[in-house]
């Protein structure tokens, strides 16, 4: 995905995602999604690049914009993938409450998750 996550929402909608999350930072080789784990959270990636791996192989590289962590919630299954930071990371932590709810309050917000889970289990 080369455009933001964010880019699909005005900056009004920016800041309530935002705010409905926890901003957090992470060190380099530090994995906040493992997989076959149950989708209780997603990141929205500020800053940092992840690797994105299944059975031990990288699949993805993720960057800045970018948001992991959604098809496990979306899907409602466990997770497909293991997420390694390659570098220190900031963040935006959503939990699978917090992601509900944005789906429940913006329309958008849920159309976006969609779509990204979509291209990703595809």
């Amino acid at each position: 995905m080369t455009a933001s996550f964010f880019d699909a929402f005005s900056p009004q909608e920016v800041a309530r995602i935002s705010a409905a999350g926890t901003h957090v930072t992470v060190p380099e080789g530090w994995s906040p999604i493992w997989e076959k784990t149950p989708g209780d959270k997603a990141y929205i990636l500020l800053d940092g690049t992840v690797s994105v791996r299944r059975g031990g192989d990288e699949i993805a590289q993720l960057g800045a914009g970018d948001i992991v962590g959604e098809a496990a919630i979306v899907g409602h299954r466990l997770r497909t993938a293991t997420v390694v930071a390659l570098t220190p990371l900031e963040l935006v932590h959503l939990t699978a409450e917090a992601v509900r709810e944005l789906c429940e309050e913006m329309p958008s917000f849920r159309t976006a998750l969609d779509e990204v889970a979509e291209s990703r289990l595809g």
